[in-house]
Formats: C-alpha cells, sequence, structure tokens
C-alpha cells in the first residue's frame, strides 16, 4: 500500500471539536434553508477541515453540495472533489476542482490555486495519467517558488515522487523525496517530514530492500504518535505489516495490522478500516486459512460500499477473485473479476483495470482458452502502454508467445 500522499490543503481544525459537529451541521442546515450563504459558505469550509481528514466523506460530500445550492464557492467545490477522489470517483472529483481552480484564479489566491493543481495532479496520477499529473505537479512547484512556500514546495516534491514511483523509476523518486525531506525537517513540518519517511521507505520496498524499508517506516511511526497523528500512525503500521509479509513473516505482519486496526476504530477511519481488513485478509489467504482471508475481505468489501470507496471496492474484489483461484474455483474467480471490471473501467483506473483482465489472462489460460486469453492480454497491452506501465515489456513477450501457442493449436487442429 501506498504511503499517504499529503493533500493540496493541508486539513486542520478551525476551533470545532468532536462534540461540536454535531451543532455545526445544524447551524449549517439552518443557514442553507434560510438562504445564508456567507454563514453557510464559512461553516461548511471549517466543517470539511474537520471531517475529510477523518474520512467521513459521505457528509463532507452533503455540506459541500447542500453549500453549492446557494451559488458557485470555490471551498465547497475543493472539498466536494476531495470526498469524491478519496471515495473513488476521480472524473466527478475533477468536475469539480476544475471550477475551483477558476475561482481561486479570479479571486487571485494563488496559495488555494497552487493546492488546487496539486489536487487535480493527484487525481491524474490515480486515473494513470502520470504525464498529466506530472504537468500539473509542476504547475504547483512554480506557484509555491514564485510565492516561497517551502512547505508547499516540499510536499510537491514528496508527491511528484509518487508519480515517479508509480511509473517504475524508482531512483527518480528516491531524488524527489530526498530533496523534500531536509526542507520539511529544516522548516519543522513534522508532519511532511514523516510522509517524505515513509514514500522513502515504500520505494525501498518496491526495490526489494526490506530492511531499509524497515528502517524508514519506523523513523516515521515515532514522528507521527509525536504529533498525534493517528490516522498516519496507521498508515504506517499498516506499511511495516506490509514489509513483513514480503518477508514471510505472517505472525508479524499481522501483529502490525491489528494495531493499525485499533487505531482505525478509535478515530473512525473507516477507508483506513477497510484497508487494514483486506490487508488482515491477504495474510490469512497467505496462511492458508481461507475461511478467515474471506471473511477479512468481505469485511472489507462492505466498508468500501458504505463509504463509497469505488477503487477500494474493485481491490477487494480482484482480490476475492484471486482467493477463489487459489482455492480452484476459476468460475467463482471469473464472477469477482468481472464484477471489478465495470468499476474500474466508470472511475477510469486503467492501472486496476490492467491487473483485471490479466487476472482473466491467467484463467482463460489454464483453461486452455488461448483465444479469450490472447484476446485479453492485447487489452493489457494497450491498457499499460496508455499508463506507462512497467510491466508493459514482459506482457507484450507474453502476448507474443500466447498468439504463438494458438497458432500451433490451430495448426493441430
Amino acid at each position: 500500500m501506498d504511503g499517504p500522499e499529503p493533500y493540496g490543503r493541508p486539513p486542520r481544525v478551525d476551533g470545532i471539536t468532536t462534540v461540536d459537529v454535531g451543532r455545526e451541521i445544524e447551524v449549517h442546515r439552518l443557514a442553507v434553508a434560510g438562504g445564508e450563504a456567507a454563514i453557510a459558505r464559512d461553516i461548511g469550509d471549517r466543517l470539511g477541515r474537520v471531517l475529510l481528514p477523518r474520512s467521513r466523506f459521505a457528509e463532507a460530500h452533503a455540506i459541500a453540495t447542500a453549500t453549492l445550492t446557494l451559488g458557485p464557492n470555490a471551498s465547497a467545490l475543493y472539498d466536494r472533489g476531495w470526498a469524491r477522489q478519496a471515495t473513488g470517483w476521480p472524473r466527478p472529483a475533477l468536475e469539480d476542482y476544475q471550477p475551483a481552480l477558476d475561482l481561486y484564479r479570479q479571486a487571485g489566491d494563488r496559495a488555494s490555486e497552487a493546492a488546487t493543481l496539486a489536487s487535480i495532479g493527484l487525481v491524474h496520477n490515480r486515473l494513470g495519467d502520470q504525464r498529466q499529473a506530472l504537468n500539473y505537479y509542476h504547475q504547483a512547484l512554480d506557484l509555491y517558488r514564485q510565492a516561497g512556500d517551502r512547505a508547499g514546495e516540499a510536499t510537491t516534491f514528496n508527491s511528484i515522487g509518487l508519480v515517479h514511483n508509480r511509473l517504475g523509476d524508482r531512483r527518480q523518486a528516491l531524488n524527489y523525496y530526498h530533496q523534500a525531506l531536509p526542507t520539511l525537517q529544516e522548516i519543522g513540518d513534522r508532519a511532511g517530514e514523516a510522509v517524505a519517511l515513509n514514500n522513502i521507505g515504500l520505494v525501498h520496498n518496491r526495490l526489494g530492500d526490506r530492511r531499509q524499508a524497515l528502517n524508514y517506516y519506523h523513523q516515521a511511526l515515532p514522528t507521527l504518535q509525536e504529533i498525534g497523528d493517528r490516522a498516519g500512525e496507521a498508515v504506517a503500521l499498516n506499511n511495516i505489516g506490509g514489509v513483513y509479509t514480503r518477508l514471510g513473516d505472517q505472525r508479524q505482519a499481522l501483529e502490525h495490522y491489528q494495531q493499525a486496526l485499533l487505531i482505525q476504530l478509535e478515530v473512525g477511519d473507516r477507508a483506513g478500516e477497510a484497508v487494514t481488513l483486506n490487508n488482515i485478509g491477504g495474510v490469512y489467504n497467505t496462511l492458508g486459512d481461507q475461511r478467515q482471508a474471506l471473511e477479512h475481505y468481505q469485511q472489507a468489501l462492505l466498508i468500501r460500499l458504505e463509504v463509497g470507496d469505488r477503487a477500494g471496492e474493485a481491490v477487494t474484489l480482484n482480490n476475492i477473485g484471486h482467493l477463489y483461484y487459489v482455492l480452484g474455483d476459476r468460475q467463482q474467480a471469473l464472477d469477482y473479476y468481472h464484477q471489478a471490471l465495470p468499476t474500474l473501467r466508470e472511475i477510469g483506473d486503467r492501472f486496476g483495470e490492467a491487473i483485471t483482465r490479466h487476472n482473466l489472462v491467467m484463467i482463460h489460460r489454464a483453461d486452455g482458452n488461448l483465444a479469450l486469453a490472447a484476446a485479453e492480454l492485447e487489452r493489457v497491452v494497450d491498457l499499460e502502454r496508455q499508463v506507462e506501465h512497467p510491466n508493459l515489456t514482459n506482457h507484450t513477450a507474453l502476448l507474443e508467445q500466447v498468439r504463438h501457442e494458438l497458432a500451433q493449436t490451430d495448426t493441430v487442429t
């Protein structure tokens, strides 16, 4: 699982405690009903900064939408875009971010313009359009540099590093992370420092250097604990669990996932809870306890359906499909993979679609359906070419191999 990528506008709590939220929501409702636009926008903005970091996306979406009934408002559009992006609706998120960007530009609000550009970059990265993501991140970077905003500059370095990591260019990713880290340390941005350390750990994990990955994750963890970032602490624990999974130490992995889950239950991070349940399911699957694995996957799926996390929903459907594939129930596996595909196409996740179609290839090939396998592989290669996927070369070679096998079969028959 990737480390936390910072959103453009740093979440902050503007004097609203957990106890106050319900009252503020009611005041907002009355302001909207009474047509009090200024009050509704002010309270809506403050609520967004509380609800979004706590993964209360449905509430934040509803409040922003209600605010927008009183007319265009950049902050409400931004908040709704964030909620949509976080719950797996990237294209509707762009439909909110773009007018928010226009309004911030009209108002001359360069800081919010930069934050929105970075958020648009984030969406394009998750859609698999890395070149567009880099374009928006570099626009944001220019604005941060012009304003002398070193924190924004360092945060954007982190984001650019994530794009290069996804493109498979680990060295370039590390280059950007290591540009971000000293700046964040110098300006005392402990939260940003933890994000950079976490992302460096992520790259080392992908490079196969598990010990270095653990070293960076263990530097991030106490920082997150010191600043009281409980959700970030859970992410770091999840990442440490992921390293132990790859090291084959499932007991240690499970222990860290369980710690993460307790924190997520405590802070009400439903989206994070689903991620951890999904990871626990993976551990049980590796241990051969498919019943427990399926139980945790199903719990994760229910939460993802509840919070509207379309991208996460597709991931869990894929995992359930793989579980059935391991059990030898290929038809059930196909059913779950085919459930994931429409969601992936709908949200525009070409990376995820390529993975799911590759899973279908494995089943069709195992069943001897080489024509279907070749047809799916053609789609996989096309998708991977679009997103510059690191596996493109290998899967192109596999396509040629399957075509050769198919031709030999046709010759024999």
